[in-house]
């Protein structure tokens, strides 16, 4: 098979970011109660909470790990008449979007995304279910998609 297009690296420090505030917030609360235990002398309060740590801190780990796997297995394709959009790590997804079949493209980015210059390229087709997203490329990158498959999608159903 022909070799993916892969989406911008930075994608996973903006899926990251995100997961931070709240493994912060939870070890923050734990560290919170285990030193409360630990001031007005409730030993089982301090144990519990240090100990319910340990599992957060692997917990980040193990996303961090998944997250970064999960964005490497990102990947598009243009082709002639479709567009090949892949995704995945253990449950690999290859969703295949034909270019006559679009209805409108679309390209977001909430505030993370924008300060990373990243975006999302999301093709809508006639039935909700087959909608198709391509998140974590380059601004430019995404428009120039966006317009591509736009052209392309023009084109065939111009041709029917």
């Amino acid at each position: 098979m022909t070799q993916l297009n892969p989406v911008s690296r930075k994608y996973a420090g903006v899926r990251l970011a995100g997961s931070l505030i709240l493994w912060t917030i939870l070890l923050l609360a734990f560290a919170v109660m285990g030193i409360i235990g630990l001031v007005l002398d409730i030993t089982p309060l301090a144990i519990i909470s240090f100990a319910l740590m340990v599992p957060l801190l692997i917990g980040a780990i193990i996303e961090i790990i998944v997250v970064v796997r999960q964005v490497r297995a990102l990947g598009y394709l243009e082709r002639e008449h479709d567009l090949l959009l892949q995704r995945g790590i253990m449950f690999r997804a290859t969703t295949v979007v034909p270019y006559g079949r679009l209805q409108y493209v679309e390209v977001t980015a909430g505030p993370l995304m924008r300060a990373a210059g990243l975006a999302t390229v999301t093709m809508h087709t006639a039935s909700a279910s087959t909608d198709a997203s391509l998140p974590g490329l380059p601004r430019a990158e995404a428009e120039s998609l966006r317009d591509s498959i736009a052209a392309r999608g023009g084109a065939r159903l111009a041709g029917l």
